[in-house]
């Protein structure tokens, strides 16, 4: 007989299960305390290598986070130029498994802007070489989906400019390595590299709105005017900070072509033009400073041109009267502009010249500027003709600042690319008194209000300003039909805070412009525009009830009428 023994159920009593639960969060506390440990320890490590780990290893590390080179903003903080992670596209010939001829025609249909010989070359040679930079995503699948192993996809840094063609010229463009080569880009290329400093943007002084509406205003009318192209800078007089610079045919840096050459110059710094009547009121200004003339009633013989040195000046609009001041830049009068710089005599107009630098490259901080023409010699001629803007040749900016001169109290200041915040302007240096300026402000007001620059006349903003239409030179002498207009121009004339400048480089008659190339035909519209849509942007808003005081000038003024 088998006898089974059977183990009894083993009873647990509340004291030995509260006993296996104490155990049990005790050793849940242990792993707790030993992970906190471990957290703090990595946290403080962490912080360690933030704050005292200034070995290479670490630096690079911190690299990672900052651009390779540094954004570039407008003077809001809309970006102008970054740099991303773009596809490029390569091939290494070595490695290619299709027929050449095949993979050239292939790529012929994805980047049908490249012969298909220049494809076969690349194929062909000895060593990797690049099919395409800065490709589009779609064209990298394509290039994929040819299924060669002999193509890569290398990621590369890529200089973008979101805004397209907005500023190009002053932004310019960097090269295949990642170097400025022209503009913004090849001035400061240094601080947009350095790990110093390219951790932050660099902010400019333009406004990308009022950018916009210069290059929209004057691309416009260059285009309606079939001109050959155009330039436009506004400035602000007090401290020459450029709010807008644009140069028309313009480009698009993020894709540069072989055609693009002549319109990647900077036609505000880099191109030089003979600038015509826009020199007439600093010619009068520098006269009024230096006591050779002391009343706005004085007048002067216009009625018939004026012979000198075998030559003669006359009026593109013969008035056939004796003229004041006043009515002198009104009507634009050559006659008596060089009548009035004769009696203010050689030294005195050419320390005008040399006191707003117009024997220097214009001072800005890009490299693409010209030097001017100046006279080989100053002889009485030179000096008659210059005080009307023939026989010397600057660049748009150097007329720009010599107005903020003009109209700011008499003090000229260099320009400048760069928002200057809180930091104080240049201090400059004194031109013309501040009452010149005072007077040249109620002048220029009159010529816009009453004589060739009234089509500039927008309600309420008291534009000031001065036409400039000169024959272009060429062989043989002046080419009649051959036109720079120009207007010169600032706003409000009561307190002035911006100069305008606009230009059109040979502007055709047609209906456009009532047949007509001239200045106050062609570009003091431009003017208008920018003024009405740019103004309210810069803080300057339309007041009817406001305008500079003329009274004591228009009893002068015999009648109204045309001139250039």
């Amino acid at each position: 007989m088998n006898t089974l023994v059977v183990r009894p159920a083993r009873v647990r009593t509340a004291g030995v299960r509260q006993q296996i639960l104490l155990t049990a969060q005790q050793r849940l506390m242990m792993l707790m305390l030993l992970f906190m440990a471990a957290f703090l320890l990595i946290s403080m490590r962490l912080v360690f290598f933030a704050l005292f780990d200034t070995a290479s290893g670490s630096g690079d590390a911190a690299a990672a986070f900052i651009p390779a080179r540094a954004d570039i903003v407008d003077r809001n903080g809309v970006p102008l130029a970054r740099t991303i992670d773009g596809y490029s596209i390569r091939v290494v010939p070595s490695k290619l498994l299709n027929n050449r001829q095949y993979l050239a025609d292939e790529l012929v249909k994805i980047f049908p802007d490249t012969p298909r010989e220049e494809f076969l070359a690349r194929l062909n040679g000895p060593r990797p070489t690049y099919i395409r930079r800065r490709a589009l995503p779609d064209q990298v699948a394509a290039v994929n989906a040819i299924g060669d192993v002999g193509f890569d996809f290398p990621r590369e840094k890529e200089r973008l400019y979101p805004q397209l063609s907005l500023a190009a010229q002053l932004l310019g463009f960097t090269d295949a390595e990642g170097h400025g080569v022209t503009g913004v880009e090849g001035s400061f290329d240094k601080q947009l590299t350095d790990k110093a400093t390219r951790g932050e943007p660099l902010v400019l002084s333009i406004d990308a709105r009022v950018q916009g509406v210069l290059e929209s205003e004057l691309g416009n009318a260059v285009t309606n005017l079939e001109a050959i192209g155009g330039a436009g800078i506004i400035l602000d007089v007090h401290t020459g900070e450029v709010l807008a610079m644009t140069s028309l045919p313009t480009y698009n840096p993020n894709k540069l072509i072989a055609g693009d050459a002549a319109a990647r110059r900077n036609a505000v710094t880099y191109n030089l033009y003979e600038l015509g009547s826009t020199f007439k009121p600093l010619s009068i200004g520098a006269a009024i400073d230096n006591g050779v003339v002391t009343s706005m009633a004085k007048r002067y013989d216009a009625t018939k041109p004026l012979a000198i040195a075998g030559f003669k000046i006359r009026d593109s609009h013969n008035m056939g009267r004796w003229l004041n001041v006043p009515e002198t830049l009104i009507h634009s009068s050559n006659i008596v502009t060089a009548q009035i710089a004769d009696q203010l005599g050689k030294e005195k107009m050419e320390a005008l010249f040399r006191s707003l630098e117009f024997n220097k490259r214009p001072e800005i901080e890009l490299k693409e500027r010209a030097f001017p023409l100046w006279p080989k010699e100053w002889g009485r001629l030179s000096t008659m003709t210059t005080a009307y803007g023939h026989g010397i040749a600057v660049t748009p900016l150097h007329l720009a600042n010599a107005y903020a001169a003009l109209v700011n109290g008499g003090i000229w200041r260099p320009a400048t690319v760069l928002k200057l915040g809180d930091k104080a302007p240049p201090q400059g240096h004194r031109v013309f008194k501040a009452s010149t300026s005072a007077r040249m402000r109620q002048l220029l007001r009159l010529i816009v209000s009453d004589g060739t620059g009234r089509q500039a006349d927008a309600p309420g903003f008291r534009v000031g300003g001065k036409t400039g239409s000169a024959e272009k030179p060429g062989a043989g002498g002046y080419r009649r039909h051959s036109l720079v207009s120009t207007f010169a121009a600032a706003f409000p004339m009561d307190n002035p805070r911006y100069v305008i400048l606009a230009m059109i480089d040979e502007p055709k008659g047609n209906a456009f412009s009532s047949g007509q190339r001239t200045a106050g035909y062609t570009v003091a519209p431009v003017v208008k525009k920018v003024v009405m849509r740019a103004g309210p942007m810069l803080g300057v808003f339309p007041d009817e009830s406001r305008d500079v005081d003329v009274s004591e000038l228009t009893p002068l003024l015999w009648k109204n009428g045309e001139g250039e």
